[in-house]
């Protein structure tokens, strides 16, 4: 078996374990194979292009190639050990520009190589060669759109630029416009190739990804993510075709589809028009101010909080970003365990897009040892409000607001928690601040409401000291303005 050969057949193997690490991510029980699975790909992947490039460079090349990998898996490893979770997404984000980075030079390399060796163009066919040139605007415009874009996304997690949406006079215009002079500089590239029109496509594609992410607004990121994953996959598919890598050209496509399609799924879940988000905004509006007097909100505290709990008889705790900011999720597990020792009933509820990626939530609570039987996804938990007795949002804003159901409001038709139809409902807030999406909650000022305001993690604690104290004193009777929901009176 020849070198070619057997890397040939290390990359089928190696795409076979990247598909059922996906399979495997797909679910809470077998998410530790599909990391194994995904792990043990790669390692495969990367020693057999190893055993492949070793045939064609030199001993100072492998050497190179060594170095590269060590201080990349270093910094990779490094990165990897101190990002806070409330963290991770503006990481994934970063790592997304560095696949787009990688595009774009590989995708300039493609064409000085050509260029380099003026003899290759007489040996390929000229169809042939336009195919390759073809490929090598393509890969770069994709790219660049995925590099600056990701960029954005990063600076609008970490805050430090500004969440709201760039609303620039004809932004629809600028995008389309971008598009159109990308279709006519490929056709002009393909026909007549030279540095002037790479560098012209490699500008407009990096100024369309800045405008395009630049012009989501906040309550939109979580889906933006999730695309610009997607975008990075193309990108990568389109690097293994200039490289004439099928591995690349395999592991891209299963990274573009899937991440299209879960931003789908997510769009779905927050009633946004797919291709209006990917077209940055596309006939979206800015959110206007709301004015409206929504009345007095009212708090409580962690004693009553407590003795409100030990007296329910079924719980429902809806996490979001505050949870993960405060790192409120190991507290939250063992209240969920002490109360399950009293008898009381715990579940979650999980909004699609609650926290800032897909499945944040998840893997917040999973990290703290909740079970997973008792952590449901929204429609199969959102009948069950209405004989809860009591709700605890924790760190939720957007995905547990009322005002979805006003079709005058900026998220109407969101799909959201519906906690308000509870007997009882405790917000833990660190103050009455609008969510991400810049949206006042009127849950917050509804009778059946209390705030507990502070630190969610220092919050649940007192909630524990105080559950002890209030099961030592066997004290009993309703705490709240819930009392008499119908649906929990006379059985």
């Amino acid at each position: 078996m020849t070198a070619s050969t057997a890397a040939q057949a290390a990359y089928i193997v190696a795409a076979l374990l990247f598909i059922l690490s996906l399979a495997g991510l797909s679910r809470h029980e077998t998410s530790r194979s599909g990391i194994a699975f995904g792990v043990s790909g790669m390692v495969i992947a990367l020693l057999a292009t190893i055993g492949l490039a070793s045939r064609s460079i030199t001993a100072t090349g492998i050497g190179l190639l060594f170095v590269a990998m060590l201080i990349g898996g270093g910094l990779g490893i490094w990165r990897a050990r101190i990002v806070e979770m409330t963290r991770m997404p503006e990481l994934i984000a970063m790592l997304h520009s560095f696949v787009g980075l990688a595009a774009v030079l590989v995708g300039w390399n493609g064409y000085l190589d050509v260029e380099a060796r003026a003899s290759t163009q007489t040996e390929i066919a000229g169809s042939l060669l336009r195919i390759h040139h073809a490929e090598i605007v393509i890969g770069v415009f994709i790219g660049a759109v995925t590099f600056t874009g990701s960029v954005v996304a990063y600076l609008k997690l970490s805050a430090r630029i500004r969440s709201n949406p760039l609303m620039l006079p004809g932004k629809n215009l600028l995008n389309v416009g971008a598009l159109v002079a990308f279709a006519v500089l490929t056709v002009w590239f393909v026909v007549h190739p030279s540095l002037a029109l790479l560098i012209a496509v490699t500008a407009v594609a990096l100024a369309l990804g800045w405008h395009l992410v630049a012009s989501i607004g906040g309550g939109d990121m979580p889906v933006v993510v999730s695309m610009l994953n997607s975008y990075s996959g193309w990108a990568a598919a389109a690097s293994g075709f200039l490289l004439n890598n099928n591995l690349l050209i395999i592991t891209g496509a299963l990274v573009g589809s899937s991440g299209a399609y879960l931003s789908y799924i997510m769009c779905l879940a927050m009633n946004r028009s797919f291709l209006s988000v990917i077209a940055g905004g596309f006939g979206i509006e800015a959110a206007s101010t709301d004015d409206t007097d929504h009345g007095e909100h009212r708090e409580t505290s962690a004693e009553d909080t407590a003795a409100l709990l030990r007296d329910a008889t079924s719980v429902i705790i809806t996490p979001g970003y505050g949870m993960a900011v405060a790192q409120a999720q190991y507290p939250v597990a063992e209240l969920t365990r002490r109360l399950r020792e009293l008898g009381v009933q715990v579940r979650f509820g999980i909004h699609p897009v609650a926290g800032r990626l897909p499945g944040h939530m998840n893997v917040l609570l999973a990290e703290a040892k909740v079970p997973y039987d008792i952590v449901l996804e929204m429609d199969e938990i959102n009948e069950d409000f209405v004989r809860t007795s009591v709700v605890l949002v924790i760190g939720a804003n957007d995905t547990v607001n009322p005002a979805a159901t006003d079709p005058d409001s900026p998220i109407a038709g969101m799909p959201v928690l519906r906690v308000w139809e509870a007997a009882d409902v405790i917000v833990f807030k660190r103050s009455m601040a609008t969510g991400y999406a810049g949206v006042q909650n009127p849950l917050f000022f509804r009778d059946n409401s209390q705030m507990l305001f502070g630190d969610a993690k220092d919050r649940v604690e007192d909630i524990l000291r105080a559950l002890g104290t209030v099961a030592a004193r066997g004290e009993s009777g309703r705490v709240g303005s819930g009392r008499d929901h119908p649906a929990l009176v006379g059985g």
